[in-house]
């Protein structure tokens, strides 16, 4: 039959989905692929895996597209020769090597210049600074170079042989002028970066393509001021819609185009969400179902007597922008088990998420309620975790699979099938449930954000020599 497909290329896998004009899932095909950690703090995948999934879980789809929609992981580095052949593997969004590098950009631009032409400060996980950690660590790979792309956008490429990328991903390279939808000149010129390597820019609803959050939003339809999209994949999120540019004075928060032409967003990312609760499990309880911790979990009261982790394994974003943080348990006794530890982690990165909120309030967002995507979302515990300590209830859509579901919206737009992205979002998107915050919990959660608060600058004073 004929369908709207959405493809997401993801950080542990590939996921596919078929869907109708009217929104109904037709299909689904998921396809994993492997994370490569060669030394500490890096992160790598080769493209060629991202490509061979993608193949497979179009064919599984069993659907003639009427036309494929693209989101994914964002910032990641792939590189090109000029025979479009990948150079190296490609560096992720979740790499923290580049520290070096984000600080030299911060000399050679200045901070608040930088902030004025990209909306954002230098952060390792961004795509200029691993382009010039190449040009420093590998300099005959950063000579071959071409061309490059991120990594959906290499899936458009080997698909369509379409050299393209929409502005909302773009808003993550930090070669990109947020504010006005186009590649800066000054970037370029002050890295020495040829603008002859960057593909060619167009909106996310012409060319059926956006970041995976972008794309999140748009899945369970934030596109308007009033609400938030609050995503627990690998990463956390809490994103706000803005009817015109506006960006954080320190850059706490990162501004980058919505996948709605003429919208951008403001969002603050925890970069180990589900992450955090994966890691434990495969730590600590291996092969242990998530549905068996999270039961552990529920009995213990909110706050777990005290007890408070920190989600920064792999460094932070928001609010620290720190490479260099570290995760941590706080407070343990003995009479704290494996329920214990696993409710804290669910609370810990609940607080992180909360961090990036206070920001985009105090950017002037205003919301009512949050719709929530990703993995985490499947554990009904978390939600009730998160709405709590967020204080706002957060509804589930029917259809869970965010960045997929959001690309299979923009293929439809692309596609003629809506006029735009508003009218995709009126006939597609639905809620199933909201979980509203316990507010039994609210006086034992404020204590537990106070002391987590308190806790990143204890533990990095230990840190510091």
């Amino acid at each position: 039959m004929t369908a709207l497909v959405g493809l997401d290329v993801g950080t542990t896998g590939v996921k596919a989905i078929a869907i109708t004009p009217e929104g109904e899932v037709v299909s689904l095909a998921e396809e994993a692929y492997p994370l490569k950690t060669p030394r500490p703090g890096w992160s790598e995948q080769d493209p060629e895996d991202w490509w061979r999934a993608s193949e497979s879980a179009l064919g599984r789809l069993g659907v003639d597209p009427l036309r494929i929609g693209f989101s994914g992981q964002m910032h990641g580095l792939v590189c090109l020769d000029e025979h479009d052949r990948v150079l190296r593997p490609a560096i992720l969004w979740n790499d923290q090597r580049t520290g070096v590098e984000c600080a030299e950009i911060e000399r050679l631009v200045g901070l608040e210049r930088l902030i004025s032409l990209t909306g954002n400060r230098a952060l390792p996980g961004f795509t200029a600074p691993k382009l010039l950690w190449l040009r420093r660590h590998e300099p005959d790979i950063y000579m071959r170079i071409s061309r490059i792309v991120l990594p959906k956008d290499y899936v458009r490429l080997r698909l369509s042989r379409e050299w393209v990328i929409d502005a909302a991903d773009a808003s993550g390279t930090l070669l990109f002028d947020v504010a006005h939808r186009r590649w800066s000149d000054e970037m370029l010129a002050a890295l020495e970066i040829p603008c002859e390597w960057l593909p060619p820019v167009q909106e996310s609803t012409e060319i059926a393509g956006a970041g995976d959050q972008q794309a999140a939003a748009l899945g369970v339809g934030v596109i308007e001021p009033g609400m938030i999209s609050v995503v627990l994949g690998t990463s956390g999120v809490v994103l706000a819609a803005l009817p015109e540019y506006a960006h954080d004075a320190g850059a706490r928060l990162h501004a980058f185009c919505h996948a709605v032409p003429a919208t951008w967003e403001a969002m603050g990312v925890v970069l180990n969400a589900a992450g955090s609760l994966r890691w434990f499990r495969d730590a600590l309880a291996p092969s242990t179902p998530f549905d068996e911790l999270t039961a552990e979990a529920a009995p213990w009261a909110a706050g777990s007597e005290d007890l408070t982790f920190l989600p920064y394994l792999q460094g932070e974003r928001t609010p620290h922008a720190d490479p260099d943080a570290r995760a941590a348990f706080a407070g343990l006794t003995l009479r704290h088990d494996r329920g214990a530890l696993v409710r804290a982690v669910l609370e810990g990165v609940a607080y992180g998420l909360r961090d990036s909120l206070e920001l985009l309030r105090d950017l002037g967002v205003t919301a009512s309620v949050g719709r929530v995507s990703g993995g985490g979302a499947r554990s009904r515990l978390w939600l009730k975790i998160v709405a709590s300590v967020l204080g706002l209830p957060l509804e589930r859509p029917v259809v869970e699979e965010g960045s997929a579901y959001g690309a299979a919206l923009l293929a439809g737009v692309a596609g003629g099938v809506f006029t735009d992205a508003r009218e995709a979002v009126a006939a597609c998107v639905r809620v199933r449930e909201t979980v509203e915050p316990n507010p039994d919990w609210a006086f034992a959660y404020d204590a537990g954000y106070a002391r987590f608060r308190a806790l990143y600058p204890a533990v990095r004073g230990v840190e510091e020599p």
